[in-house]
């Protein structure tokens, strides 16, 4: 349903080219590094429009193949490179980080894989990058053609630098990792091989599928003494050194001379793979790796034909996903954000929750628990099956109090004990995830999967009793106004209320000095209502009447407390500190309304009778809506204050200090929507969307097809730049916003509902939809311009009660015509 077209109106930098599904980027020099991500059932690659970036296998901290430089000066030159010389002159095949630019240039970041089109001299050549479906390798196809008249003689040569695999001891052990690196060469093909002699099973390899005239495995040997990689000795002298790493700093560089008849073309194919091995089988000879995984790696990309079969195969992969949700809309920009760039982004963050991108380094941060859970909400159309593993992933770190947490390690899928858990809101996403899962899918098994607490297997709970002892973990950490404990944190994690920390070399999120027993969150007590509800709704299909029954008496009594003690008289209260002071109230200096709050609040139901959250969202447009998105807070703090904690020590307008931070925008999306305010609801949609900002490219700076973290607010000194772009909940967030409310079309237990709330002036919308085994195509009129209200339905042309497609009636293939009627 995609509708063909190539937005070629706002060319500044690139442009959407919707037919191939392709971001188009028509320079090097773009306002950041705008990158892509290779690979999604394992092994990663990052690269830029520029071929910088890494690679790693399942975690970019433990299995980092490739290193690279973050805030490096110049920026992004790091990477897999291919230098091209001809006739004494040196360019690259992807623009940088050679110098000297190429007459024609253009990179196309597309599903999976990236695309470099040069044209310099009369030689064109295309590179394109991608990771095979379940490969533990990277390709890259290099074709190269002569455009000219006469023959032309070209050396090429590749470049990547390897990581000695723990991508922190990398950056910060040199005494030690200087003297570590160890490589081997056989056939063409360098193999990396550091630490391979003591505790590791696994190596590294790139080969290339043609003779070579050289190599060079060793840094400085390639580039020359105290030159960068912008032109290394070798190129410049047209000839590799052959030299052997032994310790310093490995790296793996093919020399291949390629001569081109006028018209004549030439494929090569590079591999950059990883391989573990047995422990009994790690050696072929003494000293020697055992090859044998890796050539047969490499057998199986030898030929532009097989290369070409599994780009093939990605790209249906790739269809074949995207096809489960396709919406036509009066609206291009809508569609475009909706059928193709926002499900890509949910796939990525979904595999890497907020661990590895051009702002977050990968040795920092694990798999999120709350981040996590909220990704899926994205996603579980998509690839049910991984999402279901992913919450039992998840469901194995929580503690047996209920509590979580906050992070996992991916390779190990153990808790990171260095951050910790008491962030107050991680228990009750899980709530969301599996009951959005269970919607999804109709599978309830989930809830009978023995899951131990903090990866105890010995133990025998089920999933079930997890989301249990999370809704229990909030009922048992109530402070004196009957809300929840904010603990550590709550969803903001820079609101540190119990920190009070006035020592610049200390964590704000793992120090805490006052009492955890005061301080309260209005944005826990939101979600709680939120997903309580869900919770009870979930007993109650479970015929589990009496935990209901109690259940709900918490929710009720949450509400109680929300509406008694968390309003503010205009909007709700963000928390109370640890003296019991408010925040976020009309009372306070500065911070006097916070996003958050609203939200959750608003989305729980809360004030829906009496006005209160129409008031509360009134307050969000008049007080904190910007052209750029909404801000998190209003006015800004201008001083630091140690009970507050790190939201104080960003300057004005950048990040939770009155930024935009994206993530919780759609929840007012949701909370418009509820209301019934369509036009709201798509206005804040596309503030923040990639599709709608074209225009700002320059200003924005961050990729114009993906969402970022955060855009500067009014308050700050360049209003509307954003910043951490890719991997944030915000792609999730407005995924499920944008089709779940505004669009309506929503997953529950018995089938699809639908209770759209459009903008008034669209006539109608078309949406494909295949939801577990069938497949819906509905279409919305909205002959009255009345946008929200009592639908209609028909299915197959009959008329059916209430907007419910029950699945297990309709489980095939229908035609679904849903009226909005006054």
């Amino acid at each position: 349903m995609i509708e063909p077209s190539t937005d070629t109106l706002n060319t500044e930098f690139g442009y959407f080219d919707d037919q191939q599904k392709e971001y188009v980027i028509s320079t090097p020099f773009t306002p950041t590094p705008w990158i892509n991500y290779l690979g999604n059932d394992g092994f990663y690659g990052l690269i830029s429009n520029t071929a910088g970036g890494y690679s790693f296998y399942q975690d970019p901290k433990f299995r980092r193949l490739t290193r690279y430089r973050y805030n490096s000066v110049p920026v992004d030159t790091s990477g897999r490179y291919f230098y091209l010389k001809c006739d004494d002159e040196i360019w690259s095949a992807s623009g940088r980080p050679v110098a000297n630019q190429p007459e024609k240039y253009q990179c196309r970041h597309g599903m999976g894989y990236s695309r470099f089109l040069v044209n310099h001299q009369g030689i064109n050549s295309e590179l394109t990058c991608f990771v095979p479906l379940g490969e533990k390798a990277e390709v890259h196809r290099l074709t190269l053609k002569n455009a000219g008249a006469r023959h032309r003689k070209i050396s090429l040569f590749s470049y990547i630098e390897w990581c000695l695999w723990n991508a922190e001891d990398d950056g910060t052990n040199f005494q030690r990792n200087l003297s570590t690196g160890e490589v081997e060469v056989e056939d063409g093909v360098i193999y990396h091989k550091t630490e391979y002699r003591e505790r590791r099973d696994h190596y590294a390899f790139y080969s290339v599928n043609q003779p070579i005239s050289g190599f060079d495995t060793d840094r400085d040997s390639f580039l020359g003494p105290y030159r960068g990689v912008e032109k290394p000795l070798c190129v410049e002298q047209g000839q590799s050194t052959n030299s052997h790493a032994h310790g310093w700093s490995p790296i793996a560089s093919h020399h291949v001379e390629v001569e081109l008849a006028p018209g004549e073309e030439q494929t090569l194919v590079f591999v950059l793979g990883y391989c573990e091995v047995e422990k009994s089988q790690k050696w072929q000879s003494p000293g020697v790796i055992n090859k044998t995984p890796a050539q047969e790696l490499i057998k199986r990309y030898a030929d532009n034909h097989s290369v070409q079969q599994a780009l093939d195969n990605l790209a249906t992969h790739w269809d074949k996903l995207l096809s489960k949700f396709q919406i036509n809309s009066p609206d291009r920009k809508f569609n475009r954000s909706l059928n193709i760039w926002n499900q890509y982004q949910n796939m990525v963050t979904f595999n890497l929750s907020r661990s590895a991108s051009f702002y977050e380094s990968g040795i920092g941060r694990g798999m999120g628990f709350r981040d996590s859970n909220q990704d899926t909400i994205g996603f579980a159309h998509m690839v049910p099956d991984k999402v279901k593993e992913r919450i039992l992933d998840l469901s194995a770190t929580q503690k047996s109090d209920g509590s979580a947490y906050h992070q996992y390690q991916p390779l190990t899928k153990k808790g990171n004990a260095n951050i910790g858990g008491n962030f107050n809101d991680d228990p009750m996403w899980m709530v969301l995830s599996t009951v959005n899962y269970i919607k999804e899918t109709g599978d309830f098994s989930i809830l009978t999967e023995k899951v131990g607490f903090d990866g105890d297997e010995s133990g025998e709970p089920d999933h079930f009793e997890h989301l249990k002892r999370a809704f229990e973990h909030v009922v048992k950490n109530l402070g004196p106004h009957g809300l929840p404990l904010i603990g550590r944190a709550d969803w903001n994690d820079c609101l540190n209320l119990n920190c009070f920390s006035e020592d610049p070399n200390e964590s704000y999120q793992t120090t805490q000095r006052g009492k955890s027993d005061i301080a309260e969150s209005l944005m826990i007590a939101g979600q709680f209502v939120l997903y309580g509800q869900d919770f009870v709704q979930l007993c109650l299909q479970l015929g589990k009447a009496e935990l209901a029954h109690y259940a709900q008496k918490q929710v009720d009594a949450m509400r109680d407390a929300v509406l008694k003690h968390g309003w503010d008289g205009e909007w709700f209260l963000r928390a109370y500190n640890a003296k019991g002071e408010k925040i976020g109230s009309h009372e306070n200096k500065e911070g006097q309304i916070f996003i958050e709050s609203q939200g959750f609040c608003v989305m729980a139901g809360i004030g829906m009778q009496d006005g209160k959250a129409r008031r509360a969202l009134d307050s969000v447009a008049k007080r904190l809506a910007t052209p750029h998105g909404i801000m998190l807070n209003q006015p800004a703090f201008n001083e630091y204050d140690k009970y507050l904690g790190e939201i104080s020590s960003y300057p004005p307008g950048y990040k939770e200090n009155a930024g935009i931070f994206c993530h919780n925008n759609p929840w007012i999306m949701v909370a418009e929507a509820m209301l019934g305010r369509g036009d709201k609801a798509l206005e804040y949609f596309a503030s923040i969307s990639p599709a709608y900002l074209q225009d700002v490219k320059s200003l924005h700076k961050t990729e114009p097809y993906v969402y970022s973290q955060m855009i500067a607010g009014s308050d700050a000194a360049t209003p509307g730049q954003a910043k951490n772009s890719w991997l944030t909940g915000t792609a999730a967030w407005c995924y499920y916003a944008a089709s779940q409310f505004i669009l309506g079309i929503k997953p529950d237990y018995a089938g699809l509902t639908i209770v759209p709330c459009i903008p008034a002036d669209w006539p109608s919308f078309a949406v494909s939809r295949r939801f577990r085994d069938a497949h819906y195509s509905i279409e919305v009129r909205n002959p009255d311009g009345l946008g929200s209200g009592k639908v209609q339905l028909e299915i197959d042309g009959k008329n059916v009660q209430g907007n419910l497609i029950d699945y297990s009636q309709f489980n095939g293939e229908h035609h679904v015509i849903a009226t909005i009627v006054s």
